[in-house]
């Protein structure tokens, strides 16, 4: 059997930077210690009301979302996170209870955020001569917004959302290119707090209908055990494999972000079982926690949820969501096959084996024992893919099938063991009373995150955009590749400090556009998809970006390694997946943007894991032995032959042949693959651990 021991302390220090980045940050008793999970289930049965048999006006749904998650923020996490010594300060970081003021702000902010629902027709009749009322409402409601930030996501999303709104007042007095006409105090109110333009737009309204729906799918699904079922089927196919627990932890990784959406959730999820497996084998705790980092950030990469952002890419791009999980698949999954590849590569260098037989579970026997744990995941893939109905409605109908699995999982095994009926009934209704609350806990920072990027989206719609794409010109100078790198760093530097679909929003209102534009200008045509994905890339890559990669952190306090050294080794292992959006944002193939042919898809996602190889091997100095000078160069070429097909068949000569330049760079990798089988030694016995 699988086993697996990580120090309780370890463990809590893991699980305390999960809750800070994601969930909660007091620990309260008596009482109070139910308030937060009735609110939290309260949340989510409002939500699945919505989805199923409550109508309500799309306005109202965003309010009553928003003063949901305020109010959970206020009364989850204290004004400051470490005590403070001063007797006023340390009040306002009381962990241990929920203090007055605390209350206060969350009755406040839930009234302020639901202001818009209580004088909708008011508003409604005097758009553009707000009262004095609706201004200092709406001005409150800004800054308590901005205060609920601060408190779940850190502040960089606060100061970020700052500087837009005095940029908004100061734009007239900034210098050439950053000069920008500004707007008044009412015009700014009232586009962020009495519309759905700011504050309550398109991010907001997606999270409130969709969104939420999938994080409960994913918590349920948790909560009824397919969480170590992951595990247990990728360490019972990889397992005895040299390296094996490594790549063991990439397909659990994998399969567990599909819907947890969440880097640092994964990582404490999977991390405690396969970092101390790797370390096991032989893997350096750096690199065991490292590997964990990789792969559960690249988790969000993966479809159906992609850290909650694919909804609203699919909604800003005015596109069917399961075109944006098409669009997702070949560059997700090549980025996990290539990390696999690493773990194998780093296996071989380290002269590792695999797990000892006794320590694998059974294939065979895992898989039938919880073959149950897949029927939701089918019937919500069946409801997009087949069905093509909503994404809201395929998340209710998948949540509706787990909330009648649970109980009836818990009946048969009860059954089997010879256990009273009525302790499967009492652990069933506990299962899906502790996911109603961890969907609610969940979504908290989720909900605040995207209402306060939406002050920096309600901005940007008053004519910022404008000044934007001609700043980035200016800097750029108009090189197209310039604005690329510029986009991507920006990406990465904010995502350090900001949630993904947080992160995302942002770029995509400040950049994504920039890229369409200023490549139009170029001459170059990209379509608005690749754009947004390659924004989203690069907002996920920070969550291992030293120095704050909190993914990094959760996996160092797990695996006992330094958390820099364990970030800038994950962030190594990554460089994979930074490469790939230069790759698709020029070739749209990878993307299968236009691409109606099953085969020729089918060669796409071939040719492109064979090239992710490549050049995991350039980078890695290795293959299957330590690769030559020649070999490495031979395995780059192999690269991007593969991966801009059509620019170097049009340099060869032949336009619009892009398969001459597949063969080519096929041609180069196993090339390589011969030269170095030919001097490779032996494999010594125990590729398997026996």
């Amino acid at each position: 059997m699988l086993e697996h021991k990580v120090d309780q302390k370890d463990l809590e220090e893991a699980q305390r930077i999960f809750e800070e980045a994601e969930g909660i940050t007091k620990t309260l008793g008596g009482w109070q210690s139910w308030l937060i999970p009735l609110i939290a289930a309260a949340w989510s049965l409002f939500q699945l009301s919505i989805s199923s048999f409550v109508l309500l006006e799309a306005t109202v749904i965003r309010a009553v979302h928003l003063a949901f998650a305020l109010s959970l923020v206020f009364l989850a996490h204290p004004m400051f996170k470490k005590p403070r010594k001063n007797q006023v300060l340390k009040y306002l970081s009381i962990r241990e209870r929920i203090t007055l003021l605390d209350f206060a702000l969350a009755i406040v902010a839930a009234v302020l955020a639901l202001y818009i629902v209580l004088d909708y027709v008011g508003i409604s009749q005097r758009q553009g001569s707000p009262l004095t009322r609706d201004l200092f409402i709406g001005f409150a409601l800004v800054i308590l917004l901005l205060e609920a930030a601060r408190r779940v996501v850190g502040p960089a999303l606060t100061i970020v959302a700052t500087a837009f709104i005095f940029y908004g007042f100061y734009g007239p007095y900034m210098p050439g290119p950053l000069a920008f006409k500004g707007v008044s105090f009412n015009r700014l109110i009232g586009q962020l707090t009495l519309s759905t333009e700011g504050i309550y737009g398109v991010p907001l309204d997606v999270s409130a209908t969709i969104v939420f729906l999938f994080v409960l799918f994913g918590a349920m699904l948790d909560k009824a055990g397919a969480g170590k079922y992951f595990v247990d089927i990728a360490f019972s196919l990889l397992g005895r494999f040299k390296g094996g627990p490594a790549k063991a932890a990439v397909l659990a990784s994998g399969l567990t972000g599909m819907v947890s959406g969440s880097s640092i959730a994964n990582t404490v999820t999977t991390g405690t079982f396969t970092i101390p497996m790797m370390k096991s084998v032989g893997y350096p705790a750096y690199k065991a926690g490292a590997v964990e980092v990789a792969c559960s950030t690249n988790g969000q990469l993966m479809p159906p949820i992609m850290g909650a952002a694919a909804f609203i890419i699919a909604e800003y791009c005015n596109v069917e969501y399961v075109e944006v999980i098409r669009a997702a698949f070949i560059p997700a999954v090549a980025s996990y096959f290539a990390l696999m590849f690493i773990t194998h590569i780093e296996a071989g260098k380290l002269g590792l084996k695999g797990m000892p037989k006794e320590l694998v579970p059974p294939f065979v026997k895992t898989f039938v024992n919880g073959l149950h744990f897949l029927i939701p995941l089918v019937v919500l893939i069946v409801e997009l893919v087949v069905f093509r109905h909503s994404p809201q409605l395929a998340a209710f109908r998948a949540i509706i099938a787990l909330a009648i699995l649970i109980p009836v999982q818990n009946i048969i095994t009860n059954i089997y063991r010879g256990k009273p009926l009525d302790n499967a009934l009492k652990r069933s209704v506990v299962q899906i009373w502790e996911a109603l609350v961890a969907g609610g806990k969940n979504m908290m920072g989720i909900g605040v995150a995207v209402a306060a990027a939406g002050i920096i989206v309600g901005i940007v719609t008053l004519g910022l955009g404008g000044i934007i794409t001609e700043v980035i010109e200016v800097i750029s100078g108009g090189n197209f590749i310039l604005i690329l790198l510029i986009t991507a760093f920006t990406s990465l530097l904010l995502g350090m400090g900001l949630p993904t679909t947080a992160n995302y929003i942002v770029m995509a209102s400040l950049t994504a556009p920039v890229i369409v534009t200023l490549g139009a200008d170029a001459g170059v045509v990209f379509p608005l998809l690749a754009a947004h994905l390659f924004v989203f890339f690069f907002g996920i890559l920070a969550d291992d970006t030293p120095p704050v990669g909190l993914a990094a952190f959760a996996a160092s306090a797990i695996a006992k390694s330094d958390p820099i050294k364990t970030g800038i080794q994950g962030f190594r292992y990554d460089i994979r997946t930074a490469i790939l959006p230069f790759m698709f944002i020029f070739n749209t193939d990878l993307l299968l943007i236009g691409i109606n042919s099953l085969w020729y898809a089918a060669w796409i996602f071939f040719a492109t894991v064979i090239a992710m190889f490549a050049f995991v091997s350039f980078v890695q100095n290795f293959f299957m032995v330590k690769n030559r000078w020649y070999e490495g160069v031979l395995m780059l070429v192999s690269f991007m032959l593969i991966m801009r097909p059509y620019l170097f068949a049009g340099k060869l000569g032949f336009e619009n042949q892009p398969m001459v330049s597949y063969v080519i760079g096929l041609s180069c990798f196993f090339a390589v693959y011969a030269f170095q089988r030919m001097r490779k030694e032996p494999e010594p016995a125990g590729e398997f651990e026996s």
